[in-house]
């Protein structure tokens, strides 16, 4: 178990001094990386080391670090299926300020947790929205004034930087990726602006059209499923957005439950309902139906419970306050039986972190790289 409040050991996560970008190269250096070997045959060596390894392999040398971040290493990697799954998680310590940390999902000890550096600007009520390896913190609350910021943390080298700013600022807005883009909805009152997608390509925000009756709403969560936005709002219903053909439409009434911790794994979005227990809406059956397997390990009667889709499994966190707060994770393996019943195994279930009493996790995310 880790406490946050404890001076860390080295991470594998650890950066330079500044956590914010400089300038990277495009291409490895000319001379050889390893000696005696094409820099072809070196390059898919060193794709198969672990990524939490690179930080220290970018120590070795000026080539080795242009090298670490240049595209024909990356799509390397991605060439050889060297990736890995990583579990980011934010947490507010009460009286104090932001901390993220990082959960290592390695199959030989998938609990190995590191800190990450903070959001520079450390703002309040944020949105977050991962796009391949990067997680984007969208606008949140500043100095008391509602900042359209984009703040992008790039987890294949562990640090921050500053993004194409939105339109608009807002405050505990909803988002999602859809086709290699970010919808972010709401945190704003009313605005021309009120829905925008922000293309990684073109580099900036675009506004969407809504109507006005959608954006009187008040939104608290959101989900992505059969290539569609789904957004929930508080008392008046949910609404369906579809980039497709921009059109707006009424959710299923069936999705009304308050979503806890919602996340999408195989087409199933999956909540917690605040009773110890976990269930999963199938769109094409239009109903909710209880996760079986997992009552015996669930966590009772808590609101601060976080779920993400990590490689293909459901893992759940949640706070607990006994001799002190504590962060608690399960990683659950879920399916579907034959009769379309739903079914989760617990792949295992711990303390993970101890923090201050009153602290809450403010985010999780799921990222691959």
């Amino acid at each position: 178990m880790n406490d946050c409040s404890s001076s860390s050991s080295a991470s594998p996560f650890e950066s330079s001094p500044s956590a914010v970008a400089t300038d990277e190269s495009d291409s490895p250096h000319s001379s050889l990386l390893l000696p005696n070997l094409p820099d072809d045959i070196a390059l898919q060596c060193i794709a198969r080391v672990p990524p939490f390894y690179h930080n220290e392999l970018s120590l070795v040398s000026k080539s080795w670090l242009s090298m670490l971040r240049s595209t024909v290493f990356l799509s390397t990697c991605d060439r050889l299926n060297c990736s890995r799954h990583f579990l980011y998680f934010n947490v507010e310590i009460y009286g104090s300020s932001f901390k993220w940390f990082a959960l290592d999902h390695n199959p030989k000890n998938p609990r190995n947790l590191y800190p990450v550096p903070p959001i520079p600007s450390q703002p309040i009520g944020s949105t977050f929205a991962v796009l391949g390896p990067k997680i984007y913190a969208l606008g949140g609350l500043v100095n008391n004034t509602l900042s359209s910021a984009v703040w992008i943390f790039d987890s294949r080298f562990n640090r921050w930087e500053s993004g194409p700013k939105m339109h608009i600022g807002r405050k505990l807005a909803i988002a999602g990726v859809l086709n290699g883009k970010i919808y972010v909805m709401g945190g704003c009152g009313q605005s021309t602006n009120w829905a925008e997608v922000f293309d990684p390509v073109l580099g900036f925000w675009a506004p969407i059209p809504s109507p006005v009756e959608v954006t009187r709403r008040l939104f608290c969560a959101s989900a992505v499923m059969e290539e569609k936005f789904y957004a929930l709002a508080y008392y008046q219903g949910g609404v369906v957005f579809d980039p497709c053909d921009s059109s707006w439409r009424n959710a299923p009434t069936e999705l009304s439950l308050r979503w806890r911790g919602r996340v999408v794994v195989d087409g199933i979005l999956y909540c917690y309902d605040g009773f110890g227990k976990i269930k999963g809406f199938d769109l094409k059956e239009g109903k909710w139906k209880e996760l079986k397997g997992v009552q015996r390990d669930s966590p009772a009667f808590i609101v601060d419970v976080v779920m993400a889709n990590v490689g293909g499994r459901l893992f759940v966190l949640w706070v607990e306050n006994r001799n002190q707060t504590e962060i608690s994770c399960s990683e659950v393996e879920v399916s579907k039986d034959s009769n379309g019943g739903l079914w989760g195994s617990i792949v295992w279930s711990e303390v993970i972190l101890a923090v201050p009493v009153s602290s809450y996790i403010a985010a999780c995310l799921a990222v691959e790289f």
